[in-house]
């Protein structure tokens, strides 16, 4: 712990680790709510589990939390080095000339998907561990897919909810590249891999949830 405090190579392989988790995080989270497009039952019954399972609850869950605040910590930490490097080089004067605006400005694009966590969080989150930690409900199997439904009924939490996912697309397009080069990957013969792989899912992963909340938003207006 003590060298992911001192060097920089260390927070940046430590950084891209955490990144690693939460990609696969996403991918299994976006997976259980398309299923919500698909199959009321199936939704509910993958929720159901995930909810109530001993292992999830009490080892991947925990695992997951230090995980997006590791990354967050993290995040900030080495925004702050990197601050620190460009005041004292003198000759750093047009950095749009070596890099992308996402790669310049991933403090800004986490900053809004942290704050996108809060409310998702107040959503979803919050409700839950009250309703089964302080009211002591674990046993409603099918209530999953009707409080999903209710969330995006309304169209200003849907707004937010897609605008959040635009900014999430413009942090992963970025964070994917990064994390494979932090740990290694740097050799030109993986890089047009790495890059083919980072917009497939920087893509694909936000416009998922993107889909499945405006899915169920014009499913709201029929009903």
């Amino acid at each position: 712990m003590a060298a992911l405090i001192r060097t920089s190579v260390a927070r940046k392989y430590a950084m891209a680790l955490s990144g690693f988790f939460l990609l696969f995080f996403l991918l299994q989270h976006l997976t259980i709510n398309f299923t919500s497009i698909l199959s009321a039952e199936t939704f509910n019954f993958l929720s159901h589990f995930m909810g109530t399972n001993p292992f999830v609850q009490y080892a991947l869950q925990p695992v997951l939390a230090f995980g997006v605040f590791f990354h967050i910590a993290m995040g900030i930490v080495l925004e702050l080095q990197n601050r620190a490097a460009r005041d004292l080089n003198y000759s750093y004067s047009n950095p749009a000339a070596s890099s992308t605006w996402m790669s310049r400005n991933m403090i800004i694009t986490g900053i809004a998907v942290l704050l996108f966590l809060g409310l998702h969080f107040y959503d979803f989150w919050f409700p839950e561990l009250k309703l089964k930690f302080i009211d002591g409900v674990w046993n409603i199997e099918d209530r999953y897919f009707s409080e999903l439904q209710h969330k995006f009924a309304d169209p200003i939490r849907t707004a937010l909810y897609v605008l959040s996912f635009g900014f999430l697309a413009l942090h992963l397009l970025h964070g994917f590249q990064s994390a494979f080069q932090s740990v290694g990957f740097r050799n030109n013969k993986y890089t047009p891999t790495v890059k083919l792989l980072a917009n497939i899912y920087g893509v694909a992963v936000p416009l998922g949830f993107i889909v499945v909340a405006l899915y169920h938003y014009f499913g709201s207006l029929t009903h």
